[in-house]
């Protein structure tokens, strides 16, 4: 999965590393121990640990969602980390901001890499990656809210999109789709792809300038990089959806700005049965932070049903991100038997196991 050039810059990792533990809110104080658990079992790796603070709990004992010991451990004594999850309230809290879109922004973390993949047997075949520009767009976060002439209520935010940020995620995109490629010849790994494809997601139709600089500057860095092996493709975000769902087979990387790229990785879940299952990693160069693509789930927080096969499998995306990609094979081999077997799965995938006996079902096969 990762990228040659990030590759590169983590190609001086030790295995002995140092990872950073922040469970944030309600189910991630559950699923994060399971990354910590894989990690440990893997037996080649020497892995410390350590615990750090964050999250909406976090802030309404403290006032802080994102502490800065927590920022200064992760930036000069962590070689990676794991976060769990989030609880962001619908309505405005003084003083609030999400510490994960912090920490994207603080670490430079400007991609966040979300595949989506089926496993053969388990339905409809589905293998892509949505590459979501991590940065800017509308989670820039700059609104106000004001009195019109009339006296209603007028509400705006800022959507920005820079060609800079544009032309970096559209580099890692590229090179995530060669790399995919590269990894399927040389496994002789049966696919779906037969040749690497990006697609562009945009809607420029309507929104000519941000949205048109995006798409614009994604066509510039194909066009005058050494990316002839990959077929480009650009595609509305609402057709880009309908597509999704109808056609996942013609999709194997797909770039789009941070909004439109949230709402379609989550999305992408349901092709393949539970945002429980769905990994990312929030990638800059030199770092990467492990997140399952689900929410805190306080509804089922301390029930232990919580599916932790979206964290372990971010354990290992982060892995491959740290140049560490057969730890990182042998991860996604333990968690696809138990997919295939089907004889334990938590709650969102039909079954009645529990978060614990996931777990060691995967450690067993590890």
């Amino acid at each position: 999965m990762q990228s040659s050039r990030l590759a590169r810059t983590f190609a001086t990792a030790s295995r002995s590393l140092k990872i950073g533990l922040i469970p944030g809110d309600g189910i991630g104080r559950e699923v994060i121990p399971a990354g910590k658990q894989v990690l440990e079992a893997l037996g080649d790796l020497k892995v410390d640990f350590v615990e750090l603070d964050a999250g909406f709990e976090h802030f309404k004992k403290t006032g802080t969602a994102l502490p800065e010991k927590t920022l200064e451990v992760l930036k000069n004594e962590c070689d990676g980390a794991l976060f769990g999850a989030v609880s962001s309230p619908t309505t405005k809290v003084e003083g609030y901001s999400s510490p994960i879109v912090a920490l994207r922004k603080k670490l430079d973390l400007y991609a966040n890499v979300r595949p989506v993949k089926s496993v053969e047997g388990t339905g409809r075949p589905v293998d892509l990656v949505i590459v979501r520009e991590n940065t800017e767009d509308l989670y820039i976060k700059e609104e106000r809210t004001y009195k019109a002439a009339d006296g209603t209520t007028v509400a705006e935010a800022i959507k920005r999109i820079t060609e800079t940020a544009s032309a970096r995620i559209a580099k890692i995109a590229l090179e995530i789709a060669q790399n995919r490629a590269s990894v399927r010849k040389a496994s002789s790994e049966k696919s779906i792809h037969s040749k690497p494809i990006l697609t562009v997601t945009h809607k420029s139709n309507v929104l000519s300038q941000s949205d048109g600089l995006f798409r614009e500057t994604c066509r510039a860095v194909y066009q005058n990089g050494n990316y002839s092996d990959v077929e480009y493709n650009e595609q509305i975000v609402d057709s880009m959806v309908y597509r999704m769902f109808r056609e996942p087979e013609a999709f194997d990387v797909v770039v789009a700005p941070n909004l439109y790229g949230d709402i379609l990785s989550d999305g992408a879940a349901a092709l393949v049965g539970s945002l429980g299952l769905v990994p990312s990693a929030n990638v800059g160069d030199g770092f990467a932070i492990g997140e399952p693509c689900h929410g805190s789930a306080p509804d089922i927080q301390g029930k232990n049903i919580a599916n932790p096969i979206a964290t372990i499998r971010s354990t290992a995306l982060m892995l491959e991100f740290m140049n560490l990609p057969e730890q990182a094979a042998r991860i996604y081999k333990a968690v696809d038997a138990n997919l295939k077997e089907a004889k334990l799965l938590t709650p969102d995938m039909g079954g009645s196991a529990t978060t614990t006996e996931v777990v060691q079902d995967i450690l067993r096969r590890l």
